[in-house]
């Protein structure tokens, strides 16, 4: 039997609109001792692996110089949120070559809204 069989994977659909490339917010619920508090990761998702409860995704951030990167499980009560700050224009789905890149070199282009046309009268 499969695991996804056995576990109900309830994905939040708020979790599902984003994708490698975009600039995400995640909060997550850290326990220190007996207090607990939610803690804010910023950076790029640089891979997202479906599959039922064993979903997760890679955010990507450099701090002081140094890439920091932070593997999160899409199936937990320890995940408060995920907030799309920018939208990225990527053409893979895994974005492991930004590991070597630096400063500029490492940016991501923004998707641009799609133009609404304006009916003519």
């Amino acid at each position: 039997m499969e695991a996804h069989a056995l576990v109900p994977s309830n994905i939040d659909p708020k979790l599902r609109d984003f994708g490698p490339g975009d600039t995400v917010r995640v909060n997550f619920r850290i326990r220190e001792g007996e207090r607990e508090r939610v803690q804010a990761f910023q950076g790029v998702v640089i891979r997202r692996r479906k599959g039922g409860p064993g979903a997760s995704f890679t955010v990507r951030r450099i701090t002081y110089g140094i890439g920091i990167e932070r593997t999160f499980p899409l199936v937990s009560p320890l995940l408060e949120s995920v907030e799309v700050i920018r939208r990225g224009v990527v053409r893979r789905a895994k974005l492991y070559y930004l590991r070597g890149l630096s400063g500029r070199a490492a940016r991501i282009k923004e998707k641009r809204p799609p133009r609404v046309q304006k009916a003519s009268s």
